[in-house]
């Protein structure tokens, strides 16, 4: 195998300098971390809940926790406030800005399994709608609830989403600062008719073993994408049906599944993937 000559020199230029800087005490990593301003942030432990438009005692909430270099000593403060999303144009603009609902102390925390301060705030659809100043006719399923944290440190700096990357905000710290539960229209009786199931399969190979499960009053009927690329079934929901649960149940491949489902008004009543929700869904349909 040959190595190009400058490559190797480069290469044995930076470990000269390695070498030296370590025999100077002078490590570069030590001058990186001396240069660096650490931060903090606030990791999501939990996050649970749901806003029924049909029911305003459904609640939402979450679980967060604070960290920072000195183990969560440097906590000032966390402010959260809540807006309001108008998605819904029947009913005009109810769009509401940010409102400061609540401040959390160090001395709301509590410790947390690795010792450091957690905090929780959960709240019914009904309190929500109050705080925000909304009242019947102003929202509807498919409008969003939002809720944003703001850390204050005790050297004043502040952390929330807009100061957050991927990586923060996403799986590896899981770190949002933002929380948008969409109120859903949850039938509290099955909504007659027929309804598709719109299936995809990214590989095109069909769903491996994944189904649709439709109970009707006991009965069970499994729907599949049993090859290709994407694919369509319908089922009724008869007229006095007590008893419709919809599920979806896992495969070999289900990050290349993805389906919608659409009720007899129209409307999409659930859009999942790619990796679905495994078990009973909720369905959204506000026009029932």
């Amino acid at each position: 195998m040959k190595i190009n000559n400058k490559i190797l020199g480069a290469i044995l230029g930076v470990s000269t300098l390695l070498i030296s800087s370590c025999d100077d005490g002078d490590k570069v990593i030590d001058t990186v971390f001396d240069e660096t301003t650490r931060g903090a942030i606030l990791r999501t432990i939990e996050a649970d809940g749901i806003f029924d438009r049909f029911d305003t005692s459904t609640t939402y909430g979450f679980t967060f926790e604070e960290q920072d270099y000195e183990d969560g000593d440097l906590l000032e403060k966390v402010d959260l406030y809540i807006s309001f999303e108008d998605n819904t144009e029947a009913n005009g603009d109810s769009t509401v800005d940010e409102i400061l609902i609540e401040t959390f102390l160090p001395a709301d925390f509590t410790d947390g399994e690795f010792g450091l301060p957690r905090a929780s705030y959960e709240t019914t659809l009904a309190n929500a709608l109050s705080q925000l100043g909304l009242v019947e006719g102003d929202f509807d399923g498919g409008d969003a609830i939002q809720f944003r944290l703001i850390l204050t440190l005790t050297d004043g700096r502040t952390f929330t989403n807009d100061d957050s990357t991927g990586t923060i905000t996403g799986s590896f710290f899981n770190a949002p600062y933002f929380y948008a539960p969409i109120i859903k229209c949850i039938p509290p009786a099955p909504v007659a008719g027929e309804y598709t199931i719109e299936m995809e399969d990214s590989y095109g190979d069909g769903w491996n073993g994944a189904s649709i499960d439709v109970v009707i009053d006991g009965v069970e009927t499994s729907y599949t994408l049993d090859s290709g690329a994407a694919g369509s079934q319908t089922f009724t929901v008869p007229e006095g049906t007590v008893e419709f649960t919809l599920a979806f149940s896992s495969g070999d491949w289900d990050g290349e599944i993805t389906y919608e489902i659409i009720a007899p008004t129209g409307e999409l009543a659930l859009s999942d993937g790619p990796t679905p929700a495994v078990g009973v869904q909720t369905l959204n349909i506000c026009g029932g």
